[in-house]
């Protein structure tokens, strides 16, 4: 980045039209072909959601300048439906409108202002969180949460209420959205903050995309003293030794996490290992070290689908062996740059690949506190004996930090994420058996990772849903929501 383009100190920073990081700082984001028009019945898959289920046809329409209406009666169709997207990580249909139009938002991804003295940052709302953290990460700043890719819009980030390693202590990313600028299909523009238009700021937040289109919002960063992490690794062995862990590191550490072992048996059932860290201090750091760690490359993109044997229960039990095992002691205490404990499935480009031709499912549930953690262990009995073999499974304490958004998914309990092949109806009645299970316990799912979610569960799990469909925008809508919710809702908004 130029340096006329910055200023230093206490002094803000207001952008030219572009202040991606190129050059020395990297590429902008994950490559993706040019954003344009594409034709009624368009099934491009680079519009397509990330667990590549459901395949839908809809048409594409590129946004280019956050004044632009793409609303206009006069150029769009009466009869359709908008839903914005951004990088289309939702891994289910959240992000996806069959039958209707998409508004891509890649190619609004300017940088509007900076403040370098307060951490405060405004952005268009396709602007990538790797784009941030390149501004960012040099001047002395952090994403306030972060998920576990960068590949996400702004606009995307706050239309799912994301949540990262740090909820027990910053909570959802809402929390951090000072201010959001919202078009909506009457041609109105509406600056929303918890001040000003609060109950529809309420709505947008962690709202699907549902209630207009995000041109730009103003989030608050965090400060931190280097780029990298003091990261520990342990190994537990049982459901117990998590929540101890989980204890014991809420107050001391920012970030913690757990991979966990959800195919083995026997002594090896619910094994796994918890990640904890902090930010690195200059101290921290060797002698003469940068505090900006160099950017990180991409490994290599997955070619092509895998085929469906690939990972069946033997292969994932001889992988999760290996995993658990990669270190030698039970304890691992290390000084990393911050994408790869952040982020380390960014490494391999389309790794959904991996799932095979048919896609994937991810099952990501909240389940309420529960002293004796009999629940959990019911649900990973479940997952076990079923012969279905997640690859991917992580589990976290959530903390008690309450989102502003009526629809987010967050809240006080322990969250574990799951993925699972698409085989078709074993996999779907083995997601519904579990939905079923935490349905009954009183916990939620996350719609930004859902493809099957039944309507009954998520008028449970949301209780503000009457609240919500209050604020939608009448010219909006998705697949998912269609799905979840049906005539009811529909009587709602009328």
């Amino acid at each position: 980045m130029s340096e006329d383009s910055t200023t230093q100190g206490a002094q803000s920073t207001e952008s030219k039209p572009d202040m991606r990081p190129h050059g020395e700082n990297g590429p902008p984001s994950e490559p993706v072909a040019p954003a344009e028009n594409k034709p009624p019945g368009s099934s491009n898959p680079e519009y397509q959601s990330w667990g590549r289920y459901p395949q839908v046809c809809q048409e594409v329409r590129a946004l280019k300048w956050r004044d632009q209406n793409p609303l206009r009666a006069d150029t769009l169709p009466t009869n359709k439906l908008f839903l914005p997207q951004g990088l289309a990580r939702s891994y289910g249909d959240s992000c996806l409108n069959d039958g209707n139009i998409i508004l891509s938002t890649k190619a609004l991804d300017r940088f509007i202002h900076f403040d370098r003295a307060l951490g405060i940052l405004r952005c268009e709302s396709g602007v990538s969180l790797k784009d941030m953290l390149g501004v960012i990460v040099p001047a002395g700043w952090f994403l306030p949460v972060s998920p576990g890719t960068q590949f996400v819009t702004l606009g995307g980030a706050i239309a799912n209420d994301i949540h990262g390693k740090n909820h027990h202590q910053a909570g959802t990313f809402g929390c951090h959205v000072l201010e959001l600028t919202l078009r909506r299909s009457d041609g109105k523009v509406q600056r929303c903050s918890p001040t000003e238009q609060s109950d529809l700021f309420r709505a947008t937040i962690g709202g699907l995309g549902l209630t207009g289109l995000i041109i730009d919002a103003t989030i608050q960063l965090q400060s931190i003293e280097t780029g990298f992490i003091n990261s520990e690794e342990i190994q537990f062995s049982s459901l117990a030794e998590f929540h101890q862990l989980s204890e014991e590191s809420a107050s001391r550490f920012a970030y913690t996490v757990s991979w966990i072992d959800c195919v083995s048996t026997g002594k090896n059932f619910a094994r796994g290992i918890f990640m904890r860290g902090n930010h690195a201090r200059r101290s921290d750091l060797p002698v003469g070290a940068s505090a900006v760690p160099p950017m990180s490359r991409t490994l290599a993109a997955v070619p092509f689908n895998a085929p469906s044997w690939a990972l069946c229960p033997t292969t994932v039990r001889w992988f999760n062996g290996l995993y658990y095992h990669k270190q030698v002691s039970k304890i691992r205490k290390r000084l990393v740059p911050y994408t790869p404990f952040f982020y380390p499935l960014d490494s391999v480009l389309r790794w959904n690949r991996i799932y095979g031709p048919h896609g994937f499912f991810q099952f990501q549930c909240v389940i309420p506190p529960e002293p004796s953690g009999k629940t959990l262990q019911q649900l990973f009995r479940a997952i076990v004996d079923s012969g279905e073999a997640s690859f991917l499974a992580v589990l976290k304490e959530f903390g008690s930090v309450e989102s502003p958004g009526m629809l987010s998914f967050p809240r006080r309990g322990t969250t574990l994420c799951l993925d699972f092949a698409n085989r078709g109806e074993t996999t779907i009645r083995l997601y519904h058996r579990l939905e079923h299970m935490v349905r009954e316990w009183q916990g939620a799912l996350y719609p930004a990772k859902d493809a099957l979610m039944e309507a009954q569960s998520f008028e449970a799990f949301f209780p503000q849903l009457s609240r919500f469909a209050d604020h939608i925008d009448p010219r909006f809508s998705s697949s998912f929501w269609r799905r979840v919710t049906g005539p009811r809702v529909a009587r709602m908004i009328i």
